[in-house]
């Protein structure tokens, strides 16, 4: 399976599934039989889907699309470094051996110079940096992406934040990613009237907020344009949270709740309730008004053997 017309059905079907078995079973298929590289991916667009797929609440979802991704990373990389070298062996139109003969009579400065001047201009690639241990980090220098488009050093540096954000485990082409931070770091210029300490201040946010690892669905979301990019703009540090951090928030809030409670008047003894840790029926609760006023009360009830706190309304 290798061309894009049987990845943009398998895609098709997997936008389709109605539950988590007929998901992995695609995600099966996909890993064992799909022969990648940059042309198929960027055509079928398969890897946006895929990658959307590591944020599942679904762990044997998320951990599959996760060994997905990576392994059609390594064959993408493969494939560039593969062409690379065949570039240079072909050059010309002379295979490497015959080449490596009529330049044997170069001089050794010359061909140092020659080396050193053609260093800078050579673009990065994302295996040149996997000895360092960081190959699987996408970046706008790994990916050879000129970030300095807009004449302005600061404007440009943001984009370039804003590229390594969004590019850090995504699989979709460059040219998409670059146009949606260039397309963020102009909602945010419009709305600051220039590099304030205000615009700098929301480019920051935006890239701490997309750069947590824990949050690739956002990533993905404003890549795939499933989150247009004037919306995400709008978006509160807490919108942007990935759902464990939600989660956790909530939690800290309804905590905050009970304490609060805890602090008025003594709440009254039931034996009404039953603790669903412990098992015990002595407990305290409490009603209050949380919502509208054409709303049921909220009881909260706390175990005063376990300290097991939960509420109904």
């Amino acid at each position: 399976m290798s061309s894009a017309a049987e990845l943009k059905s398998l895609v098709k079907a997997l936008h389709g599934t109605s539950n988590d078995e007929e998901t992995i079973t695609i995600l099966k298929t996909l890993k064992e039989e799909a022969k990648i590289t940059e042309a198929t991916l960027r055509e079928s667009k398969v890897g946006l889907a895929v990658g959307k797929l590591r944020s599942h609440s679904t762990k044997d979802v998320s951990d599959l699309a996760k060994e997905i991704v990576k392994k059609w990373k390594t064959e993408v990389e493969r494939e560039k470094q593969s062409s690379g070298s065949s570039g240079k062996a072909v050059a010309n139109g002379k295979p490497s051996a015959m080449r490596k003969s009529s330049t044997a009579s170069s001089t050794a400065s010359g061909a140092s110079s020659a080396t050193i001047s053609a260093a800078p201009s050579t673009p990065m690639t994302p295996t040149a940096t996997s000895a360092s241990g960081k190959g699987d980090l996408r970046t706008s220098k790994t990916d050879g992406v000129k970030t300095a488009v807009t004449g302005d050093k600061t404007r440009d540096k943001c984009i370039e934040l804003l590229y390594d954000a969004l590019a850090s485990d995504s699989g979709a082409p460059s040219e998409l990613i670059m146009s949606r931070a260039k397309g963020i770091e102009h909602t945010v210029l419009g709305e600051f009237n220039g590099t304030t300490a205000a615009y700098k201040s929301k480019i920051r946010s935006f890239y701490v907020n997309l750069k947590d690892k824990n949050n690739p669905g956002l990533r993905e979301s404003i890549v795939s344009g499933d989150l247009p990019v004037q919306r995400f703009c709008k978006m509160t540090s807490q919108e942007m949270a990935s759902e464990e951090r939600k989660a956790a928030d909530s939690k800290i809030m309804e905590e905050n709740l009970f304490k609060a409670l805890g602090a008025e008047e003594v709440q009254a003894e039931t034996d009404a309730f039953q603790c669903g840790r412990c098992k015990q029926r002595k407990c305290r609760y409490r009603q209050a008004q949380t919502r509208s006023a054409d709303e049921p009360m909220t009881t909260f009830v706390t175990c005063t053997v376990c300290n097991n706190r939960w509420k109904f309304s």
